[in-house]
């Protein structure tokens, strides 16, 4: 997956953003940018769910990012309750019926996310119970074989696991717009850009660091 090129439209298209918002371009103008950043999310999801059948552990483990980006990573991701936390100081003034339905959607990524982590933990545990079995350090090949059976399909648990991640992710971003004015949308998405834009400078300010 190449993330650096989707990164670097990305930084493109938050470019087009800010002069838009700086420009006070009109709404159909500044709809039409922000439905092409949604897309071009919606693409990163796409080639993200080809690298999860390819290799779940590259996408899980993050090596595919920054070390900074690697640190807030939950399922091979943003975090979407964490994303909204960030995002609605950016949106205010909200309208009260905004306000309630980005507080219903702050809730149910939470529960999503809740019930996403515990069934992973519960996948690490099963997991780890096979590849620790007795039999496996028998010199019986059809119980080791069997037992390695058994862990790999475990494994297509977790790539399931990883998708629901994904899809939730895209939801929320989907679920934002409908609720947000264009403009609340483009401050939105501008917001998020700048905020991964800062943590990938991070990284490199951190590799670039001098050590004794």
């Amino acid at each position: 997956m190449d993330y650096a090129r989707w990164v670097e439209e990305s930084n493109l298209q938050i470019s087009e953003l800010r002069s838009a918002l700086a420009a006070h371009v009109t709404d159909n103008d500044l709809r039409a940018l922000v439905d092409k950043s949604i897309s071009h999310y919606n693409e990163l999801f796409r080639l993200k769910g080809i690298a999860v059948k390819a290799d779940v552990f590259h996408i899980v483990s993050g090596m595919w990012k920054t070390p900074a980006e690697r640190c807030f990573m939950w399922m091979g991701g943003f975090r979407p309750s964490e994303l909204l936390k960030i995002l609605i100081p950016q949106l205010e003034p909200l309208t009260e019926q905004q306000l309630i339905a980005v507080h219903k959607l702050q809730q149910s990524s939470q529960q999503a996310e809740d019930a996403l982590s515990q069934g992973r933990e519960a996948l690490q545990q099963n997991l780890a119970d096979a590849l620790a079995a007795s039999s496996l350090g028998s010199s019986n090949v059809a119980n080791y074989m069997g037992q390695m059976a058994t862990a790999m399909a475990k494994l297509g648990t977790l790539e399931n696991f990883v998708r629901q991640a994904d899809l939730l992710r895209q939801q929320t971003l989907q679920a934002m717009a409908r609720i947000l004015t264009t403009r609340q949308a483009a401050r939105g998405l501008l917001a998020m850009g700048d905020y991964c834009a800062r943590l990938r400078a991070l990284s490199s300010l951190w590799l670039s660091r001098p050590r004794e």
